[in-house]
């Protein structure tokens, strides 16, 4: 137990020398960079749900139900990566259990993420493959279980790291530190759980993704399919897929960083690779979100635009 929390302690004050020379000798472009696109989508993210509030028929189709839960996931996970990169950066201690919660929202939603989109993934297969069933398998309740239960699956991994340290450890909570999820491995066992929950979530999410996406290629060249809706979801899985090898890259980055911290002999290096790997696999991912789902369906873009625009077109947009 000693020897881990001394290593724990040793990545810590690494990850703090690192942050350290950055804030001291690089500008802040990069931060303002990250800042300000966390704010912009964040409110392209808001103006999209707003737009899914505003018809019945998006608040009760499970598609549009499954994708106002992506859009507010992936909005809290762009504030709570944001504010997880400031706190680096200005090495700020903060306490442990106020940590806790904040890496609960932040681990949960990342999770999240993967697991929506598999869900979304299985709604177009069944609406595909299986169309007079569909509007009998897919429903609000089912939706809804649905999101309840990723939700759930999601918090397994960290709740065992957090139960474990108010076991061994419940004085530590009051204490400031430096706010990182591996700062909660007082055992060799967590990280193997940890990386067990990661492979996990790899290996079924993409098995859900490949196993729609090739069905619905088959739906799709069959005569007796709906060709349109199907080259529509073809494409759409094919996005999936895309979007899915961006957001799991996450957890080999996140084997890297530490790797670097470690070893690299130079932070300016460490600091570009953890500002490529938070830019482009946690930002990034969200960002797509709004774009890839929202503005390609036909119902949503003219309501979305009427709302970006500030309702300043003379007619307001009707929706099936």
């Amino acid at each position: 137990m000693a020897m881990t929390n001394q290593s724990s302690e040793g990545s810590a004050l690494n990850y703090q020398q690192m942050f350290k020379v950055e804030l001291n000798e690089g500008p802040l472009s990069k931060l303002v960079v990250v800042i300000l696109m966390s704010m912009l989508f964040t409110c392209i993210n808001s103006i999209m749900f707003h737009t899914l509030l505003s018809k019945p028929v998006f608040r009760e189709l499970p598609r549009y139900i499954l994708f106002a839960h992506m859009l507010c996931n992936d909005s809290v996970q762009l504030v709570v990566s944001m504010l997880l990169y400031l706190l680096s950066l200005n090495v700020q201690l903060i306490p442990k259990a106020t940590c806790a919660g904040i890496l609960l929202v932040g681990v949960t939603t990342f999770c999240n993420a993967a697991l929506n989109l598999a869900l979304m993934s299985l709604e177009r297969y069944i609406a595909i493959c299986f169309p007079l069933r569909h509007s009998e398998m897919v429903t609000q309740k089912t939706a809804a279980i649905s999101i309840v239960f990723i939700w759930l699956l999601s918090l397994i991994s960290i709740s065992i790291d957090f139960i474990y340290g108010l076991i061994m450890s419940p004085v530590s909570f009051r204490e400031p530190m430096f706010c990182t999820r591996q700062r909660f491995f007082l055992s060799p066992w967590q990280n193997d759980v940890f990386q067990g929950f990661n492979i996990f979530f790899f290996v079924t999410v993409t098995a859900i993704l490949l196993f729609t996406y090739i069905n619905v290629v088959v739906a799709a060249r069959s005569a007796s399919a709906d060709k349109e809706s199907a080259k529509k979801a073809h494409k759409t899985i094919l996005l999936h897929l895309v979007q899915l090898v961006l957001c799991v890259n996450t957890f080999i980055f996140g084997t890297i960083e530490r790797a670097l911290a470690m070893a690299s002999s130079s932070s300016l290096f460490f600091m570009d690779v953890r500002y490529v790997n938070f830019l482009f696999v946690l930002i990034l991912p969200r960002c797509l979100s709004p774009l890839i789902y929202g503005l390609r369906d036909d119902a949503v873009r003219p309501l979305f635009l009427y709302y970006v625009r500030c309702g300043t077109q003379k007619v307001k947009p009707s929706t099936v």
